[in-house]
């Protein structure tokens, strides 16, 4: 099965081919910039609900790039997972593991190499149930792997899990014919309950033969006798501890074990150092399965020992070696930009005929149509915009991308095309803004295979806007053509040496689509006007008649088709589709053609 990785995105896998500028900032497609430690990160979700978190460097300059792919334990979520300073208000488990402050002391001490860290979540929080709810569940750790693998360009990566995780890398190594080339280390921090001879022994000794590099490592204790509440917390067979003891009597077959002594640990090791294997004996008989990760240095004994810098970064059972690393707070979950301008898409015009030789300037028109009432005026607009008199800029029509989940957790992206500007008669270097009435903004989107927009899509463009100004409110004759000419000239003047053409946004309200309108017959629903900080003025209303217009008001239109998962679909079937509106309306299904009838403008 091929798994769709970024789903969320919805981009094309993105191979990093070049290592760039040293010193410079790589800020990866999609990733948000984080200021505590200088980093980048991203948070999608798999169509299969398994959550995917990478943190960066800012700076990706190194010769080398090493990816730690973590998998979470049973009952913790990736926030918890990567963990936090402890505060009163929080889940103790921000404070137990603590993988992303492990992650940047690795990185402290290993100037040599970008390291990326991706943390994996079970859509259940829980890998075991995962495995066993879904049987295609090998397939999507194997792709998941192998995709985070190449889009990152890593030279090495190293598979950790803890707790329940290590159902994640058994199931992935159950599901590779072999163990890829790119894997440097595996690594399981009491995970390895499920480990199994048959399954998985001669796959990790293969791989082991194949580079002296190579490390597998297990961290685990004597948890034989633990309790809690009274009850013994592993069965007659089960624990990391009879599970290590398995993999060791199995791996004695193919070397020779050696064992030390390492701090309060237990050391043995095989084939050269290649196997490294940590037990404490635990004679208090605690429950150290989370303080062998987080309060032992767990992550980072197992992502050195073995190397150069095994000794570089702190001491294995304590104290934590990372606290200079420890977050202030826990992370959000980091979104993708809500729109994006997609350069990477074929470009669409609207359906116009060249500009007319003899056609008016917007100047010349608002003369023209300075005596006329609202309804000839109307009409003029639309027969000049339909002859061609129209800005060439507003031709062109602007893809923009967007992703959203559905009810059900599936993601999904599309790109539609909107015109980069409010509707306007005139040239390039002379055009007039003219607020429109619904009734006129969809004859006009009629004859242009187009579309009114939605509130979501107002939010969208100024989202991915590079061209913005503050609004500039008028406060008398709101209503006058003249009004109407003055504002045209306030926004130029704030545009003043910049060029129309890019998308542009924060100078009107929309009159948009919407549900509201199906209660409210012969209204305009207007919306937007965007400020700087991305608050609209106008929150939705559908409180004036539909005739009433002012100066503050404009149509944009959309192209009445546009690509979803990169399949051409009509606007009105995703609006109305219960599970794809969320790409372009954030308040349910749309079924256009019954709010246009129930609407029932009129010129």
């Amino acid at each position: 099965m091929q798994v769709r990785l970024f789903a969320v995105i919805g981009y094309c896998v993105f191979v990093l081919g070049q290592a760039p500028v040293n010193g410079a900032e790589t800020l990866l497609p999609d990733f948000i910039r984080t200021e505590q430690f200088d980093e980048q990160v991203r948070s999608t979700r798999l169509s299969s609900g398994v959550r995917v978190f990478i943190d960066a460097p800012v700076r990706l300059q190194r010769g080398k790039r090493r990816l730690v792919i973590f998998a979470t334990p049973n009952g913790n979520t990736l926030e918890q997972t990567l963990g936090c300073a402890a505060a009163k208000d929080l889940d103790w488990r921000f404070d137990i593991q603590h993988i992303a402050a492990q992650v940047r002391r690795q990185r402290e001490v290993t100037p040599d190499e970008d390291i990326l860290l991706a943390v994996v979540q079970a859509p259940q929080l829980s890998w075991p149930a995962f495995r066993q709810q879904r049987p295609e569940a090998g397939e999507i750790v194997r792709d998941l792997v192998a995709n985070l693998t190449r889009e990152f360009a890593a030279d090495h990566v190293d598979l950790a899990c803890h707790s329940g995780g290590g159902s994640f890398v058994h199931g992935w190594i159950e599901a590779v014919d072999a163990i890829p080339d790119a894997i440097e280390r595996i690594a399981f921090l009491d995970a390895n309950y499920s480990y199994s001879d048959e399954k998985h022994a001669d796959k990790l000794l293969a791989w082991l033969k194949g580079s002296p590099s190579r490390r597998l490592v297990v961290i685990a204790y004597d948890d034989r006798e633990i309790t809690f509440n009274g009850k013994k917390v592993v069965g007659p067979d089960g624990g990391t501890f009879r599970a290590t003891d398995r993999l060791l009597a199995h791996v004695r077959k193919d070397s020779p074990l050696t064992e030390s002594e390492l701090g309060p640990f237990r050391r043995t090791t095989a084939l050269d150092g290649q196997v490294q294997v940590f037990v404490h004996p635990n004679p208090e008989n605690k429950i150290l399965h989370t303080a062998l990760v987080g309060e032992m240095n767990g992550l980072l004994q197992s992502l050195t020992v073995g190397g150069p810098r095994e000794d570089a970064w702190g001491r294995f059972g304590g104290p934590r070696a990372y606290t200079a690393w420890v977050q202030s707070a826990p992370f959000a979950e980091a979104k993708p930009p809500a729109a994006v301008v997609a350069n990477d898409v074929s470009a669409r015009s609207l359906p116009l005929p060249p500009r007319p030789a003899d056609a008016v300037t917007g100047s010349e028109f608002y003369r023209q149509v300075a005596d006329l009432d609202r309804v000839a005026r109307e009409a003029a607009v639309v027969r000049e915009i339909t002859r061609g008199n129209i800005p060439e800029f507003l031709r062109r029509l602007v893809p923009i991308r967007v992703a959203a989940t559905d009810a059900t957790g599936q993601s999904h992206s599309a790109v539609y095309y909107v015109t980069s500007d409010y509707l306007a008669v005139g040239s390039d270097a002379d055009f007039f803004r003219l607020p429109l009435t619904p009734y006129t903004g969809a004859i006009l989107a009629g004859k242009l295979q187009a579309s009114l927009i939605t509130t979501k899509i107002s939010d969208d463009i100024f989202a991915a806007a590079s061209r913005r100004v503050p609004p500039r409110p008028l406060r008398e004759n709101r209503d006058a053509l003249a009004t109407f000419f003055e504002h045209q000239w306030l926004i130029e003047k704030q545009f003043e040496g910049q060029p129309p053409g890019p998308l542009t946004a924060g100078i009107k309200k929309d009159v948009v689509l919407s549900n509201r309108l199906r209660e409210k017959p012969h209204k305009v629903a207007i919306y937007g006007w965007h400020q700087p900080d991305g608050r609209p003025i106008q929150t939705l209303y559908v409180g004036h008649v539909d005739w009433y217009l002012d100066y503050s008001h404009g149509v944009r239109l959309m192209a009445s088709e546009l690509l979803v998962d990169g399949r051409p679909m009509a606007v009105a079937e995703v609006l109305q589709d219960p599970q794809l509106h969320a790409l372009l309306c954030d308040e349910g299904p749309i079924d256009v053609k019954d709010v246009v009838k129930r609407a029932d403008w009129r010129p």
